[in-house]
């Protein structure tokens, strides 16, 4: 059951990567256009960087869930079977509680920002731009606890893998 409300989230990921990246492309193709007509569109700019920024945020939560972030599999590999499973723990104790204050943070900047408005369209509140950072912090969070059981199992699985003889590769 966990694993396939996994695979919903990362489903609705996906797509939510897939709008943005379509609705970037779109945007930037049509300041592009507008460019080379003579007739530069004012908001371009800052919406397709706010696009972008938004883009790697969800990507990021995507990332997470996918488990596909950056990681050290070597410098774990080294670690004896016993050390491989608390390293997991540890690394994703550690991640988890990295989102959960930039959640926190990011949520506390918003009411600071409440006030700011965007420069070329000035009808759009910065607070709510700026609401990608606690709303991916918590997606992150929720994928790291959708994956985590499996991970653990996995590296259970290994450190009995490597206690028995086997290779843990």
């Amino acid at each position: 059951m966990l694993a396939a409300l996994r695979e919903r989230y990362e489903r609705l990921l996906e797509w939510v990567v897939i709008a943005l990246m379509t609705v970037l492309a779109a945007e930037v193709t049509l300041g592009v256009v507008f460019r080379s007509l003579g007739a530069s569109l004012v908001w371009y700019d800052e919406v397709a960087s706010i696009l972008l920024a938004w883009l790697t945020f969800y990507g990021s939560a995507l990332a997470a869930a996918k488990r596909a972030h950056i990681g050290c599999p070597e410098v774990v590999a080294m670690l004896p079977p016993g050390g491989r499973v608390a390293a997991r723990a540890v690394a994703d104790a550690l991640v988890i509680a990295f989102f959960l204050l930039l959640g926190w943070i990011g949520y506390g900047i918003l009411d600071a920002l409440a006030a700011d408005r965007l420069v070329s369209l000035p009808q759009v509140p910065v607070a709510w731009v700026q609401s990608v950072i606690p709303i991916s912090a918590a997606l992150v969070v929720l994928a790291e606890l959708l994956t985590l059981p499996e991970a653990l199992a996995r590296a259970y699985a290994a450190q009995a893998r490597s206690g028995s003889g086997e290779a843990s590769h």
